[in-house]
């Protein structure tokens, strides 16, 4: 029996909230691999990101989206028009806040987002496992249950699982009759070369401090796929010669640490032996150039045709 013979409901969820509510880990939980990068750090997510839940009689399309913030700079409203793009094909919408700290602006704006779509919405209490009394949860429920007509408001730990389950039967249950618009094994639409691009990326933002990890991007340069070696060169950009000296550190000792720990993630997402190969290159203003986005946009991760980089490699293998 296929799924056009049986009842089949499928569509698209999208997960929205401001910085740091555990939106990605609650992504790669439910996609059970790791399809977007986690940090403790805000702005972390800059792109959509799609991961694909399969039962046997329903297909979930999760949409993770940036961090509701301010977009103070060409990059952050990118950010947030890939947030308001996402909003308008989505079937359903999972607003997210973070239960172990006060409710803020953030949460108010995104809050006034989902006012203004006329599809269900579910408020997602995320991080109870942080709580040491679940009794704190009832006048969060309180609050925002008399702010908005939520269709379920549900406690979870993104982190330990707690609650996932009855959250997916409750999309599922949410969620139109339609087609299987994946296969089974589809996971992400993330391109592999975007994925370890991400990889670096977090690394960068774990490893770094102050205002570098929000002045980084990461192109994959070349990516190539070996029987036994998967071979990728990669170019970091930031946007002053400070932050580039920060990235290599004395004697090229941070590079090194962030291409070991990023080749030892892409390893493991991968299944095979990876060598990587970094480049810096400082890009004064990149986060203001629109041409820049534009030419590193994930979807196609060509990049822009650049003179070689200004500073030789950190290969690890």
């Amino acid at each position: 029996m296929t799924n056009q013979d049986k009842h089949f409901t499928s569509g698209f969820a999208s997960i929205l909230g401001r910085p740091n509510v555990g939106k990605s880990t609650l992504l790669n939980a439910l996609a059970g691999s790791k399809i977007a990068i986690v940090t403790d750090k805000p702005q972390t997510t800059r792109n959509r990101i799609q991961g694909v839940v399969n039962r046997p009689n329903a297909q979930i399309i999760f949409m993770d989206t940036p961090g509701i913030h301010k977009a103070d700079t060409r990059l952050n409203q990118k950010m947030m028009a890939e947030v308001r793009e996402t909003l308008k094909g989505s079937d359903l919408l999972l607003m997210m806040v973070d239960a172990s700290r006060p409710s803020g602006s953030g949460d108010d704006y995104t809050l006034a987002l989902v006012k203004k779509v006329s599809y269900p919405t579910f408020l997602l209490l995320n991080k109870i496992d942080l709580l040491p009394n679940k009794r704190a949860l009832l006048p969060l429920i309180d609050r925002y249950r008399v702010q908005h007509n939520f269709a379920e408001i549900i406690p979870v730990s993104a982190m330990t699982g707690d609650g996932l389950q009855e959250l997916v039967e409750r999309i599922i249950a949410a969620l139109p009759e339609g087609p299987q618009y994946f296969p089974p094994d589809y996971v992400t639409d993330q391109p592999a070369r975007f994925l370890a691009g991400e990889m670096i990326r977090e690394k960068i933002i774990t490893l770094t401090r102050q205002e570098v990890p929000y002045a980084t991007m990461v192109l994959v340069d070349s990516f190539e796929e070996k029987p036994n070696l998967l071979r990728i060169y990669a170019t970091v950009f930031v946007e002053r010669p400070g932050q580039k000296a920060i990235l290599i550190g004395t004697r090229g000792e941070m590079m090194k640490k962030i291409g070991t720990q990023a080749r030892e993630e892409i390893e493991k997402r991968f299944g095979q032996k990876v060598y990587l190969e970094l480049f810096v290159k400082v890009r004064p203003g990149w986060r203001e150039s629109a041409q820049f986005l534009q030419a590193i946009d994930w979807r196609s991760m060509v990049g822009e045709q650049e003179p070689e980089a200004e500073e030789g490699p950190a290969s690890t293998e």
